[in-house]
């Protein structure tokens, strides 16, 4: 009865004082915080059991001062689909939320300075395709088939007394291969988002040259290209007209059949795709996971290196 009777005593909200229902009351280190409170704290904070009643009511403070810093944000650029970062560059302060309506959502402000890290994992899941037999039994492709999909996760480290962390997915449509224009395209919005927030990442702009000196010197590069146009372009001629037909590199299928074309003979499947770097020869080893620049030259590694 003992039991029972703490189960269905009235609690009251630490903070409001407000009486709390059965299945309202959220638990504090110690005290009890009431539904509606609970609702005003920041969606990122994960330690309010273990946060005390006054640390609580700090909290609280700082988001009434959010709420009131808000509207002096103007965001000038927006990433993401389902879950967005809205950025202010001109105040260099951004906000994260997934509700469309955020000006009443309260979301918090946080200065570009307070990022301390902003990583991005693709992260690739694979799930293999089966089909059905003569028999119509259910039965998986030999050699065996995938059907892949890429996820672009960005995850935000903050120095914040209120919350250290930020994680969620920036795609919205998962690519199903990172030759595709829609993993170029998350690839290349997830780079622009890490710029965003550490300035340190972005390309430096490079110095306005002097164009009466390039004038000058594009009117004597001329002179000498133009003298040597006449057996640069027979040499071009000749070496067009001498030119030996390149045959087409031969690849070994998983079922142990030598092929020339783009697809096996034996079995169907595809031919496998090679990467390599097209200066230098490099070869990464897992090629679902290739870097933007080539660890040996640092080449920019793009649809040149398809092997």
């Amino acid at each position: 009865m003992g039991l029972f009777g703490k189960l269905f005593d009235k609690k009251a909200c630490s903070i409001c004082g407000g009486e709390i229902g059965l299945l309202g009351n959220r638990k504090l280190e110690d005290g009890n915080l009431c539904k509606e409170c609970a609702k005003k704290l920041s969606p990122f904070m994960t330690d309010r059991r273990e946060s005390t009643v006054e640390e609580i009511r700090q909290h609280l403070a700082y988001r009434e001062q959010n709420a009131r810093v808000l509207p002096t944000v103007h965001p000038t650029r927006v990433f993401g689909h389902n879950t967005k970062v809205y950025v202010d560059e001109n105040a260099q302060k951004f906000f994260v939320t997934s509700r469309s309506n955020w000006q009443a959502e309260n979301p918090d402000v946080i200065n570009v300075s307070q990022v301390i890290d902003c990583r991005v994992d693709v992260k690739e899941n694979r799930n293999e395709l089966y089909h059905n037999d003569r028999d119509g039994k259910r039965v998986p492709f030999n050699p065996p088939r995938y059907k892949y999909e890429y996820a672009f996760w960005v995850e935000l480290h903050i120095d914040s007394p209120y919350f250290n962390e930020i994680r969620f997915e920036l795609t919205d449509v998962r690519p199903d291969s990172p030759l595709t224009e829609t993993y170029r395209a998350f690839e290349q919005e997830a780079y622009e988002l890490q710029c965003a927030l550490n300035p340190a990442m972005a390309p430096q702009p490079q110095a306005v040259p002097n164009v009466a000196a390039a004038v000058a010197s594009a009117v004597n590069m001329a002179a000498g290209i133009m003298s040597k146009a006449g057996s640069a372009v027979g040499n071009a001629v000749n070496a067009a007209a001498n030119a030996v037909p390149v045959e087409p590199a031969e690849w070994t299928c998983q079922c142990g059949t030598v092929n020339k074309g783009k697809f096996c003979a034996n079995c169907g499947a595809k031919k496998p795709v090679t990467f390599r770097c097209d200066k230098c020869g490099w070869v990464p080893a897992d090629p679902t996971n290739l870097p933007k620049f080539c660890p040996q030259c640092g080449d920019p590694f793009n649809d040149k290196d398809i092997g």
